[in-house]
Formats: structure tokens, sequence, C-alpha cells
């Protein structure tokens, strides 16, 4: 959520930031929102201020011993009229919020400006691709015919967009969950965290989910709890509602959950393999630290995301994304993609963002300065890696003519040495 007196104090600012990031912004529905909620304010101030001074004259009257039953009407009638005016502020209030809660976040100014990912700048590649003396075979066909990867079953078990992991794949999946953590705890500093795969509905406020993206959601019936989209959710919220000392920054949490996304809108899009599913494997790195150092910290979250890649040799690179391009909470986001051979090109598999305190301000969380100053903290988070897209990764860079899968260096010590899946 952006700050009030900032959208008021920049409001052309903000309209610009908002529509290149393509979303629409009705300045004018803001305006007249605002101030209708300050006259209300206002009103129900004096009003308030009014029935206090009746207040304290009914209580010289009486001492005095003269009638009271006109101050007393008077009152009456205040508390009337101040009863009406905060069910109308009520009502403008909740409005004015949920306008703030879909106005998105702000652009960094060293975000590219442009309306669609053709306008991303690709800052580094790392690796060599691999060559094949044969065409290289999408993931999705070397598991269906090696039998360790089953669509088919998946959907008679729950639908379109699952997966059935069989033998030496399941493994791998497994293993990927475990290194990616093992790196990122034992070579990166991240503390792990196993939190809740369901969220109530202020976790998802608090990180932008809700309203702006019901859709993508997975509610479960009759409860207030919803199925994480991402480990971003509950780490993000395990600190809501809270004040951090600044000593203790940056906090910096690694999870692994299971991810739940309707995919709404992505009809058409990448409905083969493992790409785009409904729930899919992710260990999410996310930070908590102050405003002076969180850019610093969306390049070293970066890197720590980039050395998954770089230990299992798969070639990547990494872009950042312009205003078009950004999501709804995300101030500047950099996105690693990865090598896939079947279709010659890149295909994202990190996206490590900074949010600013976008979603501190949301869910609440400051921390205390040295000199007892609270502020908002920022907070960044970034895949490290989706295993899912990982493991397909792999699949098609480590392929051979017979369609096996060698086992990348880094992880055949989880494979008891073994070097084919």
């Amino acid at each position: 959520m952006l700050d009030t007196h900032f959208v008021r104090s920049n409001l052309e600012l903000v309209k610009k930031k908002v529509e290149a990031k393509g979303i629409p912004f009705a300045d004018d529905r803001f305006v007249a929102i605002d101030q209708r909620r300050r006259r209300l304010l206002s009103d129900s101030e004096e009003l308030k201020s009014r029935k206090n001074k009746v207040a304290r004259e009914t209580g010289f009257l009486k001492k005095s011993g003269a009638p009271t039953r006109e101050m007393e009407l008077r009152s009456i009638e205040l508390s009337k009229q101040i009863g009406d005016l905060e069910k109308e502020l009520a009502a403008v209030e909740a409005e004015f919020q949920d306008f703030l809660l879909n106005i998105p976040n702000l652009f960094h100014d060293s975000v590219p400006v442009g309306g669609d990912p053709g306008a991303n700048e690709v800052l580094r590649e790392w690796g060599d691709k691999p060559v094949f003396a044969f065409p290289p075979r999408p993931h999705w066909e070397l598991g269906e015919d090696a039998g360790t990867l089953d669509f088919g079953r998946a959907a008679k078990v729950s639908g379109s967009r699952f997966a059935v992991y069989f033998d030496g794949l399941a493994r791998l999946e497994r293993v990927l969950v475990q290194f990616m953590l093992d790196v990122h705890t034992g070579e990166h500093g991240y503390r792990e965290v196993l939190p809740p795969f369901l969220v109530n509905d202020a976790s998802l406020v608090g990180t932008g989910n809700l309203p702006k993206f019901k859709d993508d959601l997975f509610k479960v019936e009759g409860y207030n709890l919803y199925l994480v989209p991402t480990a971003e959710v509950p780490l993000t919220n395990l600190h809501r509602d809270e004040t951090l000392d600044e000593a203790r920054l940056p906090l910096k949490y690694a999870a692994y959950t299971p991810c739940f996304r309707s995919e709404a809108g992505s009809h058409g899009k990448d409905i083969r393999g493992l790409v785009r599913q409904h729930q899919f494997n992710k260990v999410e790195l996310l930070k908590f630290t102050t405003p002076d150092r969180s850019y610093a910290e969306l390049e070293e979250l970066t890197a720590d995301a980039e050395a998954i890649l770089k230990k299992l040799a798969l070639p990547f690179r990494t872009t950042v994304l312009c205003s078009g391009d950004l999501s709804f909470s995300s101030a500047k986001t950099y996105d690693i993609e990865v090598w896939m051979p079947a279709r010659a090109d890149y295909l994202e598999i990190s996206s490590c963002s900074n949010f600013e305190s976008f979603q501190a301000r949301r869910a609440h969380i400051k921390f205390k300065g040295r000199d007892g100053r609270k502020e908002f903290v920022h907070t960044l988070n970034g895949s490290g890696l989706a295993v899912g897209r990982t493991v397909a990764a792999i699949m098609e860079n480590y392929q051979d003519a017979e369609g096996r899968v060698r086992v990348p260096e880094a992880l055949r010590p989880y494979f008891g040495g073994r070097d084919r899946l």
C-alpha cells in the first residue's frame, strides 16, 4: 500500500507510474473520495467537540441547580448526528481503503519504462548452452517415454495441469528441495522455515494478493483459509503487526512449500509439461531489511538464486523487468531465466523483487532504529528456485540420444553417487 499523504501530494507522479505498469489510475476518483472522507472526519470532530461543550455546560448547570432539559435534548440530537455521520464515514473509509489497496506499487527509477516484456533488459548471461548431435526432446516426452512422468493419471486424479512423478524423477524433485535449502542455509545465511501451507485473508492482503488477485487463489470452502500461492505469503506475515529491532536486520528466511495457483487468464500458455501447473514446489527466499540497504540486498538475493543454477551447471540469463512487466507489488524485479533446449529459448525460473515498504505498510511491519524512531521495513523475495521448472531444465539440458537423463554433478551425493536418473 502506498502512503496516503504521498499519493495526495504526488498525484501526477503516481498516475504516471501506475499507468506505466499498464493499470488505469482514476485520480479524479481518488480526489473525490479523499476530499469527502476528510470533510466527514472534520465534521465528525466538530460535532464531537460541540457535544463535549454541551456536556460541560450541562455539568455546570447541574451544579448550580439550573434546569438541564434543553441541554440534554441538544446532546441527544448531537449524538444522533454523530452516529449518522460515523455510519457514512465508515462506508467512505471502506471505499477509500479499497481504492488504496488496489493501487499497485510504484516502480524504482532504475526500472526501464515499457509496456510489455519486449522492453525488458538482459543484464548478464552465464554458462554454455549444450550442443546436441540429435534434436533435443522436451522434458514431458522424456518423462512420459521413461514412465517417470504421468499427466494422464494426474488428470484422472485431479484434473488438468497436475503431474505424477515416479522413481528417479520423484527423487530428483525431492532432492532439489533439500539441495536448495542446504545451499541457502549453509552457504548464504538464510534461516530455514517450514511455514503453514494454508493462510488467512489478512495474510494475503498483507502481501498484495488480495483483493487484486482473488481469482488466482484456491480458497478452502467454509473457512477463511487459502492454499498458499507461494511461501512469500506466510513468511512475510510471520512479522505482521510487529516492530522489529534494527540490530536484527536483515532477517533472511528460506522455506519450501508446495504452491497452488489457479493460473486465471493463462489459458493456452505452456499447457504441456511442468511449466505452468496448478500445484508445484518452490523454495522461497525472503528478506526484511532497512530502506537504505534494500537494493544492495536485492542484488545479493538475486546472486543467491543464481548460485543454484551455477552449481547445477544450467545456462541462464538475468533480466531486469520493465514497468509494464512488473508485478502489482514490486518496485523492481530481476527475472532469472534458464535455457530450455527443446524450445530453444529461455524460461523464467526465479523472480527476485524488492517491494520496498509496500507490503510492510499493508501488513504493519516496522523496525525501531537506534535513534528510537519507527519506520516501515522493506521486504524482498525471490524463488530459490522453482523446483518443477528446475527438474524440467535438468531433463532437457542433461538428456542423451537414448532419452536418458544424467544427474548434475552437484546432486550426485544425494543419489548415492549415481550419474543417471
